[in-house]
């Protein structure tokens, strides 16, 4: 089989996700797509009739975001029309999904050169699905509305069933908070290093004014008390009513688990971030590389993915790891870094418990409670941080995985390289 490079990771600063205060609000999703595509390929001096296919992540595909957003940016970016291009949905996890799809043409030999990553403007869908809320819609990923679907597999709200999982594990509200206020500490420290900046692309707009350099999201101001002093988000949003009989987001956990009693620990202290962003990764296989003068990062040593329980919706990250690392042939102490998705603060809280993790190797420059999940583009940013990291600490090995909706967890593991494996 042959192996599969990144060359290159961009993304764009993230901006906050609420129209009127973010600063990429007002910006076209294709528009900040294209920013990415096009700064890869002239960091990279990419030949872009050569690239055999853009694969791109979008969660809310519909609107402004609809349409083959990665074919439709590759073209706004001044990409040859030959060079093709998708769009996908995993939920959460489909920015790690289009880097491993990206792998795994290059690896059986059907593709040399492909750009994939991932955008969403959460400003743009947020008011979206609050839209379709109202409406009684029940949105996507919390099984779509179908009542057959529903009756076999209950899906909630992804809060909901955040704090469902919380409960179940024993985790408190204390902990959980603590959490959080590292992951703002871990990312003040990264920004304030310059961490980001190796991969940092600024937005500008259509006439080349300055939109966005900067991340927009991070509150290093915050505090113990002061998170201790948030109210629970999701405890009127777990008994809104659904249809007609009754059903309740928390009447949906309690289909399949009937006893449990919900305590409401997840606020916006310890929630991922709403925010809008993009990012792009490059990957190439060795002859072709090689034969234009490219020089690998990193090396795709194995993906996976793996599917959990629907209804509580966000446990299948450390299955999925432990998936990974067979795959690979490796131990968990052979990672160097691991980027887990703080979608809520408990899905990381189990994470480290479960697979005995330490601090200082998880979530070195802060997560998406910190930072932001820009829901489509978020797997592919931490890809190129992860790289990233392990370029600036010597590391060798990093792994990311992720929760997304529908109980699944991609998962990718790469290793640090200065030349190309023979």
């Amino acid at each position: 089989m042959a192996e599969a490079y990144i060359i290159d990771a961009v993304r764009t600063p993230r901006g906050v996700g609420k129209v009127g205060k973010g600063a990429l609000a007002h910006m076209h999703p294709q528009h900040v797509a294209a920013t990415v595509l096009k700064a890869i390929a002239e960091r990279n001096d990419l030949d872009t009739r050569d690239v055999d296919d853009v694969i791109w992540s979008t969660s809310t595909q519909k609107g402004k975001q609809g349409g083959d957003l990665g074919r439709m940016a590759a073209l706004d970016a001044g990409y040859d029309q030959t060079s093709s291009g998708m769009t996908l949905d995993r939920f959460c996890g489909g920015g790690i999904t289009s880097v491993n799809l990206a792998a795994a043409q290059i690896m059986s030999g059907m593709a040399d050169l492909v750009v994939a990553g991932g955008t969403e403007m959460m400003s743009y869908t947020a008011s979206s699905m609050q839209e379709e809320m109202q409406a009684g819609i029940m949105p996507l990923g919390m099984g779509s509305g179908n009542a057959r679907l529903q009756a076999v597999h209950p899906q909630s709200h992804q809060g909901v069933c955040g704090d469902a999982i919380a409960t179940i594990e024993g985790f408190t509200r204390e902990e959980l908070d603590a959490l959080a206020l590292r992951s703002q500490e871990k990312a003040a420290v990264a920004i304030a290093e310059g961490r980001f900046d190796k991969s940092l692309i600024p937005v500008v707009d259509a006439d080349g004014n300055m939109v966005l350099d900067k991340e927009e999201f991070p509150r290093p101001e915050t505090t113990a008390e002061g998170l201790a002093a948030l109210r629970p988000s999701f405890e009127k949003i777990a008994q809104v009513p659904l249809d007609d009989k009754g059903t309740t987001f928390a009447g949906l956990i309690k289909q399949k688990y009937p006893d449990l009693k919900i305590k409401h620990v997840h606020h916006a202290g310890n929630s991922s971030g709403v925010v809008d962003g993009s990012a792009a990764v490059l990957l190439a296989s060795k002859d072709y590389a090689k034969a234009h003068g490219m020089k690998p990062r990193a090396r795709i040593v194995a993906t996976a993915n793996q599917g959990d329980d629907p209804t509580l919706m966000l446990n299948a990250p450390v299955p999925a790891a432990k998936k990974v690392l067979a795959k690979a042939g490796l131990r968990k102490e052979d990672i160097d870094l691991w980027e887990i998705n703080e979608a809520f603060s408990v899905v990381a809280a189990k994470f480290i418990r479960d697979l005995e993790l330490p601090d200082d190797k998880v979530n070195v420059n802060g997560g998406a409670m910190a930072l932001g999940h820009p829901i489509g583009a978020t797997g592919s940013i931490l890809i190129g941080t992860v790289v990233d990291e392990l370029e600036r600490t010597g590391g060798r090995y990093g792994l990311v995985t992720m929760c997304a909706a529908g109980g699944m967890a991609p998962a990718i593991i790469v290793e640090r390289v200065d030349d190309f494996v023979d």
